[in-house]
């Protein structure tokens, strides 16, 4: 089956209360939201507690790409 290459997707979310908008390929939402399930957390709050994570490291990344590499590091929601 060919992987479904298709172009980021902007979405709004609320972090330590403020809005802020994220771009991530599908792929990338589907793993988030199945990472959230699986974690029995909100989206928002997993979106939440990576970037909190992303924080304390300097130079600050990019917070789209945080979450691409922290859904790398954490694939066993994917299995």
């Amino acid at each position: 089956m060919p992987i479904d290459y298709a172009p980021p997707v902007k979405r709004s979310v609320t972090i330590a209360g403020h809005e802020t908008s994220i771009s991530l390929e599908p792929i990338f939402w589907n793993a988030l939201e199945a990472a959230g399930r699986n974690a029995g957390m909100p989206l928002n709050a997993l979106i939440a507690q990576i970037d909190a994570e992303r924080l304390t490291v300097r130079p600050i990344p990019n917070l789209g790409s945080t979450i691409r590499q922290w859904l790398f590091k954490n694939a066993s929601h994917l299995r």
